[in-house]
């Protein structure tokens, strides 16, 4: 039986593809910082919950080493973040930390403690949640946006380094997902782009961006990067991350963005675009 170690798992795309996993034969271990009020996962065979608050080092080791003790792990899903929305200027230093410490940092260090264990037994994946802003962008997230380029990045350079211990990297890149991703989001406001503020939620709102997609569909595509053994780094995820990135891979990257802008302003879209 494999074994798939988790973090984020206490809701949405995390807990989807704990489930997922669990009904498809495999030892799940879920990681999430509250385990204590998960219930769900915690009546299952074969799911085990541990405590895992990504920005906490001294946490990260006790919980690999516990998470090793307990199973001989195949694949770790990086899946633990947040968004921040806002204008970067409204944000707060400790806003825009905690937002690299998460989404960036955590995943850089929970991939680190794996590694030796991978290393050893020549075997090993990482699976890392990222996003469609991780290749496109959007206006009033540039913090968010920067921590999901900065995986992708990451992610291919690092895939270098771990292929001749035949450990792999892949991302899965979501667009929007159904959840209570939007509720728990940070927001830094500031008056003066209340118009973008308002624009940008009107195109959310009525599809233009994005569509959302449920955690379940999503939590297909990591089980596909997790089994399908392919040497692919990339997988979107969601009919709106196929499609964005279609378009900026049709229009050329500048065209696109030019285009993006005249519609977040509302402005009729240039004739070459």
């Amino acid at each position: 039986m494999k074994t798939i170690f988790i973090t984020g798992a206490s809701a949405g795309l995390g807990k989807a593809t704990a489930l997922l996993f669990h009904a498809n034969g495999w030892n799940v271990i879920a990681t999430m910082r509250k385990p204590e009020k998960e219930t769900e996962l915690a009546r299952l065979p074969n799911v085990t919950l541990l405590p895992l608050d990504v920005t906490n080092v001294e946490q990260i080791e006790n919980t690999v080493h516990d998470a090793l003790a307990l199973a001989d792990v195949d694949v770790v899903f990086n899946n633990a973040g947040f968004g921040l929305v806002g204008p970067l200027e409204a944000c707060t230093d400790e806003q825009i930390v905690a937002q690299i410490n998460t989404n960036l940092l955590g995943v850089l260090r929970v991939t680190k403690a794996f590694i030796p264990h991978f290393r050893q037994k020549q075997s090993g994946l990482f699976i890392t949640t990222t996003s469609v802003c991780g290749f496109s962008s959007n206006p009033l997230s540039s913090v968010y946006n920067a921590t999901k380029w900065a995986l992708e990045g990451w992610s291919e350079s690092i895939s270098y380094d771990l292929a001749q211990f035949n450990i792999g990297i892949k991302t899965v890149a979501p667009g929007g997902i159904k959840s209570n991703y939007m509720n728990v989001m940070e927001v830094a406001s500031d008056k003066a782009y209340d118009g973008l503020f308002k624009r940008l939620s009107e195109l959310f709102a009525n599809g233009t961006l994005v569509e959302f997609t449920a955690p379940e569909t999503i939590a297909e595509v990591v089980y596909e990067a997790a089994t399908d053994g392919k040497d692919q780094l990339r997988y979107r995820a969601g009919n709106d991350a196929n499609r964005i990135f279609e378009q900026r891979q049709t229009q050329g990257t500048e065209a696109f963005r030019i285009g993006l802008k005249h519609l977040f302003f509302n402005t009729p879209e240039p004739a070459n675009v």
